[in-house]
């Protein structure tokens, strides 16, 4: 089973990502659940959301604790929250960022593997709002090799309908391209 922790902040998708994956691997024929965790916060706040993937059924209904994978949609949170806490010792770090994956390291003293992709460009160029998540899971994607552009066709249409789907689309592709895995080609 793969299961993920996702760091965002309010408003900006954190709890919409888990939910469009999760619905994306049912679609594929697995098992998942996605599910927020926050109180009374508001727009802006930290939010934290779940996800799992498996190929059996999932029988925890409980948080997160040790992620396989942990996805930071926005980088300001890294310096209110611990995000690599409980993360797999061969877990991955998937990162909204513009530094290097050199810097985060001196930064925040990660010890998993780093995998980056500027986000926020692509929101900004793509969507023109700055909302990553759905150019986060076209990382996601990539670097865990888990759903291609055909498969979230789907999720996305339902979700994002016929005016916001294609640009949410080519935001997903284009980060699904440009996602870069530390020690990969």
């Amino acid at each position: 089973m793969l299961e993920i922790r996702f760091h965002g902040r309010g408003g900006q998708g954190s709890v919409t990502s888990t939910e469009l994956m999760a619905q994306t691997a049912i679609g594929m024929g697995k098992y998942a659940q996605a599910f927020p965790s926050f109180g009374p916060e508001r727009r802006g706040a930290p939010v934290t959301a779940f996800l799992r993937i498996s190929d059996k059924p999932i029988r925890i209904r409980e948080k997160v604790y040790r992620p396989n994978v942990v996805v930071v949609l926005d980088p300001t949170v890294m310096s209110v929250t611990k995000v690599d806490q409980g993360l797999d010792p061969d877990g991955i770090l998937l990162i909204n960022t513009t530094h290097s994956i050199e810097l985060l390291r001196k930064q925040f003293g990660f010890k998993q593997k780093i995998a980056t992709i500027d986000a926020m460009t692509i929101a900004l160029e793509v969507l023109k709002v700055p909302i990553t998540n759905t150019i986060m899971l076209g990382a996601f994607s990539k670097i865990l090799n888990q759903a291609t552009l055909e498969d979230v066709k789907e999720p996305f249409n339902h979700r994002f309908g016929p005016s916001l789907a294609p640009k949410n689309l080519e935001a997903f592709k284009r980060a699904y391209d440009e996602a870069h895995l530390e020690g990969s080609v």
